[in-house]
C-alpha cells in the first residue's frame, strides 16, 4: 500500500502507534480498516430508547471507548483459533 501526501511528521506518528501495537504500518491500518466496516455495520435504532438499563449500558461502552478506545472485533481471532484446530 502506498499513501501519498502525508507530511513526514504524520506517517512517523502513524508507525509509532503501530510498533506500540506489536504491529507493522500495514496490519495496523488493515485492522483500522477492518474496525471501521465493523462499525459502519453495526445497525442503528430508528428512534432513540430512553429505557434506564439501556442508558446504563450506553453509558458504560462510553467510558470504555474513552479509556480503551473502540474495542476490534473477536470475530476474526475466533476464526482464526478454530482454522487453527
Amino acid at each position: 500500500m502506498t499513501v501519498i501526501e502525508i507530511p513526514d511528521e504524520q506517517a512517523e506518528a502513524l508507525k509509532a502507534k503501530a510498533a506500540a501495537e506489536g504491529l507493522s504500518l500495514e496490519a495496523w491500518l488493515k485492522r483500522l480498516a477492518e474496525q471501521e466496516q465493523f462499525l459502519s455495520q453495526r445497525p442503528t435504532l430508528p428512534q432513540p430508547i430512553t429505557d434506564p438499563l439501556l442508558e446504563r449500558i450506553r453509558a458504560r461502552r462510553d467510558a470504555i471507548e474513552s479509556r480503551q478506545g473502540i474495542l476490534s472485533a473477536s470475530y476474526p481471532l475466533i476464526r482464526e483459533d478454530r482454522e487453527d484446530r
